[in-house]
């Protein structure tokens, strides 16, 4: 027995090898828990706190789009994820950092398996490819996914290695596939990525159907199936916008898109080799000029590397078509299409990070091959390269730039000190927000008139604009922020600027703060938490409370009501 059991670990020795580094890489999450650093942008800030109130409303399934009271006065329900996200379930289940690091853990292991089966039966097949398929995939796992998507980035090679089994198997493809290739939907975003996935399957079947003059009906079964399940799991967003238009969304007045063409040709540039914040694939460094070098070598030796090159092409043209996205010529059309305008059509850049850890194992095996000295450095380039990504998880980065923990960003025994001295319940009072996150405060229980959210009524935006029209009129940058795309529905100032995390040992002073009171007593406006004193609070009808701070937290939140 035990026999056996040996010679399968030595037989699968790679593959244990990097299931440890991933547990090494999640284990800051399950043992500092709440005093781990995590991402602040696109996360603590907005994602984690959307289901946290979806988790707590009461309203995770409903019919018709009631609206949630602790935001803005009202925000609607479509606006947050579905009630078939298994995301929201998580945070139903657990609490909020214990969901956090299941997702984690969730991403981080398909994302290895579903890029090592990708390569090693499509790609790469045969027992001298392990090694490469395994460093590949490995390095693919431990990049810095956006925590939220979950699988939408991470579960893309799975995806395709389930499709491709399909189109080649049919009927014969074993029935774990179709649940595991069903299940997927529940545990990634159609919106994000997978409606352009399945968009270019599509294109693949219509392809196959011109080129072998036959269809592959199970193979487009497939594809409708998932794209059904993404529909269901969307049903309200969907019922929504095309059923009952119960709000307008401020995605109807968006305006972005004003790059020249040299300004377009430069953001084509760096997003070939940087990458986006969401999909960040770290390959400027080795996998770039490894490609380059298994191209000129491919040239050398007469090779015909079709799929290296054209995989490559494809993250050129992605690079390409999300840089001209912002391509002023593009007005034309946004102008005078909604959906061209309101759809952000340039995120099909989120596929290149699969497709590029694919290209570098094709290229890594074209030189393991042709050059037998190259073998030990295609071996320190893999792990190199694993020992790059692995550097970026999240608590060693975050902890290096200073950067709160989860414990200390949301920081709930300093706010519920706020809520005691108000003496109030606190759906009976509205509070803003100024120079710190609406987060924070929405996740402490607290209503908020401020938010971030990616949709929310356009009429809200207007409304609320009043409040700090003076201060936008100070600040061009912010101005143009606000009006042209407006996600961030914060009490803007023009001396803070786009500056949302002031600690307790920052100087600053905001001393000539305009805005009108009447404006936000009329949107039910009782408070405002400000991260910063405000000098000149009686210019403005505000009445000055009391500071509140405590150890161990980074905040001092001074406490103005609103006359």
């Amino acid at each position: 027995m035990w026999s056996k059991v040996f010679t399968r670990i030595i037989n699968h020795k790679y593959i244990l090898i990097a299931c440890l580094v991933i547990v090494a890489y999640l284990f800051p999450y399950y043992s500092l828990g709440e005093d781990a650093h995590i991402r602040v942008h696109d996360n603590m800030d907005s994602n984690i706190v959307w289901y946290k109130l979806l988790a707590e409303s009461g309203h995770i399934f409903t019919l018709k789009d009631v609206a949630l009271p602790n935001v803005i006065n009202g925000l609607p329900r479509s606006t947050l994820p579905s009630g078939l996200d298994a995301m929201v379930w998580l945070y139903v289940l657990f609490k909020p950092m214990t969901a956090y690091a299941i997702g984690q853990t969730l991403m981080r292991f398909v994302a290895f398996f579903g890029m090592y089966l990708l390569l090693k039966r499509n790609f790469l097949p045969g027992p001298k490819a392990t090694f490469i398929s395994v460093g590949a995939s490995l390095g693919f796992a431990l990049l810095p996914f956006w925590p939220s998507g979950m699988l939408s980035i991470a579960g893309l090679p799975l995806a395709l290695h389930i499709f491709l089994t399909i189109r080649n198997n049919g009927k014969a493809t074993p029935i774990y596939y179709w649940i595991t290739l069903l299940l997927i939907p529940f545990f990634s975003s159609f919106i994000l990525t997978f409606v352009f996935f399945l968009g270019l399957m599509e294109l693949v079947w219509i392809v196959d159907w011109v080129r072998n003059k036959h269809s592959n009906w199970t193979f487009f079964t497939a594809i409708a199936a998932m794209t059904a399940i993404y529909l269901a799991k969307n049903y309200l967003l969907i019922f929504s916008m095309f059923f009952e238009s119960g709000f307008t969304s401020h995605r109807d007045e968006l305006n972005l898109g004003h790059k020249d063409l040299p300004g377009t040709f430069e953001l084509f540039q760096h997003n070939l080799i940087n990458g986006h914040t969401h999909d960040l694939a770290i390959h400027y460094l080795i996998i770039f000029p490894v490609i380059g070098l298994a191209l000129i070598v491919a040239a050398y030796r007469r090779l015909q590397p079709k799929w290296l090159l054209f995989l490559f092409l494809f993250n050129v043209f992605l690079s390409l078509w999300y840089a001209f996205w912002y391509w002023e010529g593009w007005r034309v059309v946004k102008d005078h299409v909604m959906i061209a305008n309101t759809f952000n059509f340039s995120r099909i850049h989120f596929l290149d990070p699969p497709v590029w850890y694919i290209c570098f194992a094709i290229a890594l095996t074209i030189l393991w091959k042709h050059f037998k000295s190259f073998k030990p450095v295609v071996v320190v380039l893999l792990i190199l390269q694993c020992w790059m990504v692995f550097q970026l998880n999240e608590e060693t980065k975050y902890s290096a730039t200073s950067n709160p923990t989860f414990k200390q960003f949301y920081a709930t025994d300093l706010f519920a000190d706020i809520k005691d001295y108000i003496g109030k319940d606190p759906s009976d009072y509205r509070v803003v927000n100024i120079g710190l996150y609406p987060a924070i405060t929405q996740y402490n229980g607290f209503y908020t008139l401020d938010t971030y959210n990616n949709s929310y009524p356009v009429s809200y935006k207007h409304k609320f604009r009043k409040v700090f029209a003076s201060e936008l009129d100070k600040n061009k940058t912010l101005k143009n922020y606000y009006d042209t795309w407006g996600g961030r529905a914060y009490l803007y100032v023009d001396e803070i600027g786009k500056h949302y995390m002031f600690t307790k040992n920052s100087n600053k002073i905001i001393k000539d703060l305009d805005i009108n009171t009447k404006a936000l007593k009329d949107l039910g406006g009782d408070y405002i938490l400000s991260a910063v004193p405000i000098e000149n609070y009686q210019e403005n009808n505000l009445n000055y409370k009391q500071s509140f701070e405590k150890k161990g937290y980074p905040w001092k939140i001074y406490l103005y009501q609103v006359e």
